[in-house]
Formats: structure tokens, C-alpha cells, sequence
């Protein structure tokens, strides 16, 4: 367990169902880290942001030996993982907000660089 609380990790993910095993880690990485009591947010930026389009996860083969996709996603929400998705990567694929499972929220590069500064790691998967 972590003794510091405010420890918090921030996993940039690029990938998604034409890579089910590098799309997995973000996930893999941030429940584990939850499970240590370190706060944890996914980004998803480029590809990775389909994702949190509803439905998208349910049609993805597992990745690598990991659980699937819907396995990891749903720990990740129920441990109090923060998923944040790209609004430029959303419009440039031409998904609305309201196409996003519940619990994501939008942001962009202003924010994700906030966001990294305050974290204790960054990794980009």
C-alpha cells in the first residue's frame, strides 16, 4: 500500500482494437496501482478514445494473457479509476460525447499537461 494517498499515476493510452494487447495495459497498469491505493487515470488519446465509445470493448478479442477488454475496464471503474477521452481525437473519428460509456469525461492537451505535471509517473502505452 501506498503511504502516500495523493500518490497518483497517469496512463496515456494510443491503441485499441488493432492492438487488443497494448490497448489492455493502461488498464492492467491503473488497476493495480488502485489496488495499491494510488489514485489512477487513463487518458485515451488517437485510437485508444474508441475504447470509451459505447459498445466498442464488447467486440474486442482479449489482448496478450490478459482478461478481456470489458474485465479490465469494468475494475478499473468499479476500483475509482478517472477516464479521461481526447475532444480532438473524438471529432477527428467523428464520435459525440453522448457516444461515451458512462463515467468518461472529455479533456484536452491544456488539461492533460496539468495533469501530468501533478502526477508522480506518466506512462504511454
Amino acid at each position: 500500500m501506498a503511504e502516500n494517498k495523493e500518490e497518483k499515476i497517469l496512463y496515456i493510452g494510443t491503441c485499441a482494437g488493432e492492438d487488443p494487447e497494448k490497448a489492455s495495459m493502461p488498464f492492467v497498469m491503473a488497476c493495480a496501482a488502485l489496488a495499491m491505493d494510488i489514485k489512477a487515470t487513463v487518458v485515451l488519446q488517437g485510437n485508444a478514445v474508441y475504447l470509451a465509445q459505447k459498445g466498442y470493448i464488447d467486440k474486442m478479442p482479449p489482448g496478450g494473457g490478459f482478461p478481456p477488454m470489458t474485465e479490465l475496464f469494468g475494475n478499473f471503474m468499479k476500483l475509482g479509476g478517472e477516464l479521461k477521452v481526447c475532444v480532438p481525437c473524438l471529432k477527428f473519428r467523428h464520435i459525440e460525447e453522448s457516444e461515451l460509456v458512462a463515467g468518461s469525461q472529455t479533456t484536452a492537451a491544456g488539461a492533460l499537461n496539468i495533469a501530468a505535471i501533478e502526477a508522480s509517473a506518466v506512462m504511454v502505452y
